[in-house]
C-alpha cells in the first residue's frame, strides 16, 4: 500500500528523474512554455518554484543552489536576470498547467507548463475584465435634469395651456361631435285651440 506517499517517481529511477526534472525546468526558464504529459508537469510545478523563490534574492548563494539543480548556465542567467524581475510581487503560483487533446499513440493526458507572468493573451483580458467593474444604472431624464440644477434654481415650469387635440383611434367607435353637428331648432310646443 501507498498511503500518504504523495511524490510521483514517473516510472523512473531517481538519476533519469532528476536529470529530467532539470532539463524541463531549463527548457520552461528558457522558452517560458512547453509541452509534456500532466503526470510529468505536476513534478515539475513542484521542482521549479521553488527555484523561482530562491531566484527573488539574488545572491551567490541562490544562484549556486539552483545552478545545482538546472546545471545551465543560461537558464540561471535567465532566471535571475529576467524571470525573477517579473515574478517579484507574485507570492506564488508561477507556473500554469492548461490541459490539451490527449496523445495519439498512448492516449497519454497532454497539456502546456507555462510561467504565469509571460502569456500575453491571459494577462490582457484581465486588464479588459477590470476595466469593466463600473455598474451603471438607467435614470429618467426629469430626475437627470433635476440632479445637475443647483438646489436655487430648481423651479416648477409653468407652461401655457395648450389645447390637446386626441386622435381618433383605428379601432375605436366614432362618437357624434357635438361641435361638427348642427343644431336643429327645437320645436315649440304651442297650445292649439281645441274645437
Amino acid at each position: 500500500m501507498r498511503h500518504g506517499k504523495k511524490f510521483n517517481h514517473l516510472g523512473r529511477k531517481s538519476a533519469h528523474r532528476k536529470a529530467m526534472l532539470s532539463n524541463m525546468a531549463t527548457s520552461l526558464i528558457l522558452h517560458k512554455r512547453i509541452s509534456t504529459t500532466l503526470a510529468k508537469a505536476k513534478a515539475l510545478r513542484t521542482y521549479i518554484e521553488p527555484l523561482i523563490t530562491r531566484s527573488k534574492e539574488d545572491s551567490t548563494h541562490s544562484r549556486r543552489l539552483v545552478f545545482s539543480y538546472l546545471q545551465s548556465k543560461e537558464a540561471v542567467s535567465e532566471l535571475f536576470r529576467e524571470v525573477s524581475q517579473k515574478v517579484a510581487e507574485r507570492p506564488g503560483g508561477y507556473t500554469r498547467i492548461l490541459k490539451t487533446v490527449n496523445r495519439l499513440g498512448d492516449n497519454a493526458d497532454m497539456c502546456i507548463v507555462e510561467l504565469v507572468d509571460y502569456n500575453e493573451t491571459m494577462l490582457s483580458s484581465k486588464e479588459q475584465i477590470k476595466t469593466k467593474a463600473t455598474r451603471r444604472r438607467r435614470t429618467t431624464k426629469k430626475a437627470i435634469t433635476d440632479e445637475t440644477k443647483p438646489a436655487e434654481e430648481v423651479q416648477p415650469e409653468v407652461t401655457a395651456e395648450k389645447k390637446v387635440v386626441k386622435k381618433p383611434r383605428k379601432n375605436a367607435k366614432k362618437k357624434p361631435d357635438a361641435e361638427a353637428t348642427p343644431e336643429l331648432p327645437l320645436k315649440e310646443e304651442t297650445e292649439e285651440p281645441k274645437e
